[in-house]
């Protein structure tokens, strides 16, 4: 009986080890999948903040590119096609008024020359940035004379225009009240406000040439109440 006792013990121990070792094996398994799992799981994140980084990267450098392709956009429009300018006087009444904002255009004159009568912006002063903003009366190599009763005469001929917003007064005729006569690139300017434009008709402004033209003043787009194209 001892004997048969003694081996159902050894048995039972063997059984229990048995069972034992499983439940290690069994153990070692699962923690091995953990670990690749885990492994897994941190190749995916670092995968994920590595796309992550290029996307930004690339969000960055299109953003970049996009900010300079519009600065060369405005530079282009600014330089070759026109740009907005705000009126300071009131040389140009009742045409214009101070303050208005004007879309004054460039290509108009790389299209096409000056006609009489346009508006157009010309530099009196390039260093200090002075502007100045006027009316073609007097067109290259015609003669511009104004007599004592303010009529404008082109090459003798009366001028039929009815932009003066006053008569011109006997003593603001300046230059023009011996006549001038324009070179073959020169044009001459008057503001509307007649007697209280600083022009053509005085040697601080005189005969404007071509190249020296801006552009030409076609809308007003301020003040909205008065949005239109310029005459």
């Amino acid at each position: 009986m001892k004997k048969q006792e003694k081996t159902a013990v050894a048995e039972d121990k063997q059984a229990v080890n048995e069972n034992s070792k499983k439940k290690n094996g069994k153990k070692d398994k699962k923690d091995r999948k953990s670990g690749r799992k885990k492994e897994e799981k941190s190749d995916d994140v670092k995968n994920k903040e590595e796309k992550e980084q290029v996307n930004m990267a690339r969000e960055i450098i299109e953003m970049v590119i996009y900010l300079a392709f519009v600065l060369l956009l405005v530079w282009l429009v600014i330089t070759f096609v026109g740009q907005r300018t705000v009126v300071d006087g009131v040389s140009m009444y009742d045409t214009l008024d101070d303050r208005d904002n004007l879309w004054v255009s460039k290509i108009s004159y790389r299209l096409g020359d000056p006609e009489r009568f346009d508006i157009v912006v010309f530099p009196v002063d390039e260093e200090e940035d002075i502007y100045y903003i006027k009316r073609i009366i007097g067109l290259p190599g015609e003669r511009v004379r104004i007599d004592e009763d303010g009529v404008i005469y082109i090459n003798g001929t009366p001028l039929k225009e009815s932009y003066g917003y006053e008569t011109i007064e006997p003593d603001c005729r300046g230059r023009a009240k011996k006549g001038v006569t324009l070179g073959k690139d020169e044009y001459f300017v008057m503001g509307d406000n007649r007697n209280e434009s600083e022009d053509s008709r005085y040697e601080l402004v005189g005969n404007v040439k071509r190249d020296k033209l801006v552009g030409k003043a076609v809308f007003r787009i301020w003040p909205l109440s008065k949005f239109g194209k310029v005459q």
